[in-house]
């Protein structure tokens, strides 16, 4: 009975009135943010770069079937990205540019893991949720399309939803700073530091130790406490001050493309109502169209079922990414050296990990060996992620395998001496040098023919 209450209360808090503003203006945002970055990442000649040139692409375990287009699909499908982007940011034909948008970013996400980021995996979350909200029902050209579409309250869920994945990020990244490394050697942020010794002004500070801890500390402090500041109305503006100066600095400080900007512009959903209300007030003033009507009036009223099965794939979905990023713990080890459950997790710059790896195939006929040139098969940055990560290891020994059987070479045994670092420690064996990496499976099972670190 107290069970039953207990969730009676949460679906009723789930499903009450809210406004629709904070929705509308986190997706102008988002679509017109995403739209910027797709053209900056044409522009730069990435799509050449990272899926056109490699001859070889690893893989997401159980992803290996998704493939790159070629050279005029892969231009169409950021063409389609630019111009699907700019629609949702517009709020035209949303809920197909939506979808349309969420399975083309997540494909081209998936085709190659070595440009795994955490914010490309926060967008392809984000891009999903907007495929279901009703974000096109206010200030929209849907909207002007069809004026009786226009909606003032929605259901509670449909923010909170929002807010919680951007908690995510802060409090897992939190968490996942509340490690030795980082909290009792500075590791890597000693490093890190060290690396901008050359700044006019700071470059000093930047030598020093207490600098390094300090530092440290106060990231995961920042990370820990944020949203909670950002919940709370007499501390939401100094809090929001403070994010904006901490993604600012890091964005100077470390090449992480657009993930500060994302964060700074997506935690604006922790503003009030009228907050979002007096955004699209200012804005909808300076279009060229006659309009005295501020917000529309309808509220989204679902069916108590609705309202039910809403909750439900709420708290599911909420569960599913309460999971991901603790599932390490089922595996043994440290999970920066053999990275059980290091993606989808965010742990957002955790360490400085590096490694070098020498593979060699030998013939089993004759026992004749031979070393590899790695970069006959893999590209400058292909190589790097490779040589410290366990499953791009294996998925590498087969990618050889396949081209050393073209040629005519049967039943390979491929060997590989991997030394990897971790946050300044001193290089070390990831794995026994005499293993025939053909002889092992990947998958979600413990990789327990790594070393301990």
């Amino acid at each position: 009975m107290g069970i039953s209450l207990s969730l009676t209360k949460w679906f009723t808090f789930l499903s009450k009135p809210t406004s629709i503003a904070p929705l509308g203006v986190f997706r102008v945002i988002f679509g017109l943010m995403m739209c910027g970055s797709a053209i900056r990442f044409w522009s730069k000649g990435w799509i050449d770069s990272f899926f056109l040139q490699p001859p070889h692409f690893f893989h997401y375990y159980g992803f290996s079937w998704i493939k790159p287009m070629g050279e005029i699909g892969m231009y169409f499908v950021f063409a389609l990205l630019i111009l699907s982007s700019f629609l949702v940011g517009i709020g035209l034909f949303y809920r197909g540019a939506s979808i349309v948008y969420f399975v083309l970013f997540t494909y081209a996400e998936l085709i190659d893991a070595s440009y795994y980021l955490n914010h490309y995996y926060f967008v392809s979350l984000v891009a999903f949720l907007m495929c279901f909200l009703p974000a096109n029902k206010t200030f929209s050209l849907d909207v002007w399309r069809r004026p009786n579409i226009e909606l003032y309250k929605i259901p509670t869920w449909m923010i909170i939803l929002l807010k919680f994945q951007l908690a995510a990020v802060y409090f897992f990244a939190g968490i996942a700073k509340l490690n030795p490394d980082w909290m009792f050697d500075a590791m890597p942020m000693s490093i890190w530091l060290q690396a901008k010794a050359h700044w006019p002004l700071l470059g000093d500070l930047f030598t020093q130790k207490w600098v390094a801890y300090s530092s440290s500390w106060v990231a995961c402090f920042f990370d820990l406490t944020i949203v909670i500041f950002l919940s709370i109305s007499r501390f939401r503006p100094f809090a929001y001050f403070i994010l904006v100066v901490f993604h600012v600095l890091t964005g100077m400080m470390f090449p992480i493309g657009m993930f500060p900007w994302i964060m700074i512009l997506s935690t604006l959903i922790f503003f009030p109502p009228h907050f979002h209300e007096k955004i699209l007030q200012a804005i909808r003033s300076l279009l060229p169209v006659n309009s005295t009507r501020l917000l529309g009036h309808n509220s989204l009223i679902l069916s108590p079922l609705k309202n039910k099965i809403s909750g439900f794939i709420f708290t599911v979905f909420i569960l599913i990414q309460l999971f991901l990023p603790l599932r390490y713990l089922l595996y043994p080890g440290n999970i920066f050296w053999t990275e059980q459950g290091y993606r989808f997790s965010w742990r957002v710059m955790l360490m400085e990990k590096a490694g070098t790896a020498f593979f060699y195939v030998t013939d089993p006929k004759t026992g004749q060996k031979g070393e590899v040139d790695n970069s006959q098969f893999l590209t400058l940055t292909q190589e790097k992620m490779m040589a410290s990560q366990p499953d791009f290891i294996l998925q590498y020994a087969h990618i050889i395998k396949e081209v050393v059987q073209s040629r005519g070479l049967e039943n390979p045994i491929i060997n590989a001496e991997v030394y990897v670092t971790l946050n300044g420690s001193r290089s070390k064996l990831l794995f026994d040098p005499s293993l025939n990496l053909l002889d092992i499976e990947d998958g979600f099972k413990n990789k327990n023919w790594l070393y301990p670190r």
